[in-house]
């Protein structure tokens, strides 16, 4: 049997590397399996899905889906946590994880196919990782098919030339808020990471490999570029901070981000699946959206109120949910 972990991932997946932080967060002994052709018999022997990560344990279980693989490996392997003691702020993490995971993928997504130089660039890394073994003339005949089937998606997450101004403004603005408060702390939530890390991160560090949106962070955002480096192989460097010195620049993040746009979004996302509709159209941050449901969201919009259900007695925490607007979005 195997002593070490093997994770199937993809550099250009947020979710792969996501994962991959995490275990090196955690010490764990672990294999890094770039998924191509050669691996494809073996990743189809343990994952149900056709996605990546897929993390195989030593005693051979296939787990897929970042977020409840790092919370079933965490409750194994708790220490060093990712997990603040005080369950107001272990919510609010596992919150931001979620405003990661599903509206930061629009930021990265967005940039990455929407602009040509960036959706050559990528398909070329993407061809070469899938068919470098077979020669050049794979590679660019892959290239051209992974660019049209790529920028044929974008629809999915919702990035047109509606949407662009808005997704293109959210990106702008979150960098600003992550710039003042990583000016104080190495983590969001202090001196180590959180699982509110993992998901931003993951969205932020595949953007940074990118032409455009890369640029527009190693112009205008050092700390948060330093704050993406040191997640690449995070470290403990100290504990969790308290809320009250955390709260003057991470309230800006929740109002304006998660009760401003992604829960509203959110909302509205599980009221057209509900429905049955093949789009929506919302006002969104003053501006015009619209965009085809997106089903997975509204499953993972329902794990983040049950979380919240079991957190909501937490003192502090509906007043904080409530003055940023999350509040109604969580609670009904």
């Amino acid at each position: 049997m195997p002593s070490d972990f093997r994770i199937f991932g993809s550099e250009l997946s947020p979710y792969s590397v996501k994962v991959r932080s995490w275990f090196r967060y955690k010490g764990l002994p672990h294999e890094w399996i770039a998924r191509s052709p050669a691996v494809q018999a073996e990743f189809q022997k343990y994952a149900k899905l056709p996605l990546v990560p897929l993390v195989v344990t030593p005693d051979g279980a296939g787990m897929q889906d970042s977020t409840p693989i790092i919370e079933q490996l965490e409750a194994r392997h708790p220490e060093p946590s990712i997990v603040p003691g005080d369950p107001m702020l272990a919510f609010l993490s596992a919150l931001l994880e979620e405003y990661g995971d599903e509206w930061g993928n629009k930021w990265m997504f967005h940039y990455r196919w929407f602009y040509q130089p960036d959706a050559w660039a990528t398909a070329e890394r993407i061809a070469l990782q899938m068919m470098g073994a077979m020669g050049p003339l794979a590679v660019a005949e892959a290239r051209t098919a992974v660019a049209e089937r790529m920028t044929g998606r974008l629809g999915f997450v919702g990035s047109s030339d509606k949407t662009r101004a808005t997704i293109e403004a959210s990106f702008r603005q979150v960098l600003g808020l992550l710039e003042t408060h990583l000016a104080m702390r190495p983590y969001l939530l202090g001196g180590r990471p959180a699982m509110a890390d993992f998901g931003l991160w993951g969205q932020l560090y595949e953007a940074a490999t990118d032409p455009t949106p890369g640029a527009v962070m190693r112009d205008s955002s050092p700390n948060v570029m330093a704050w993406v480096r040191r997640m690449v192989s995070p470290g403990a460097e100290g504990p969790f901070e308290a809320w009250d010195g955390l709260a003057s620049t991470l309230l800006p993040l929740l109002e304006k981000e998660v009760g401003g746009l992604f829960l509203p979004w959110s909302a509205a996302n599980e009221a057209a699946i509900a429905r049955d509709d093949k789009t929506f159209d919302m006002t969104l941050g003053g501006a015009a959206w619209s965009q085809t449901p997106q089903k997975y969201h509204a499953r993972s919009l329902a794990e983040i109120r049950r979380k919240y259900k079991a957190a909501s007695a937490a003192p502090g925490l509906a007043e904080i949910l409530d003055r940023t607007g999350c509040l109604k979005y969580l609670a009904g």
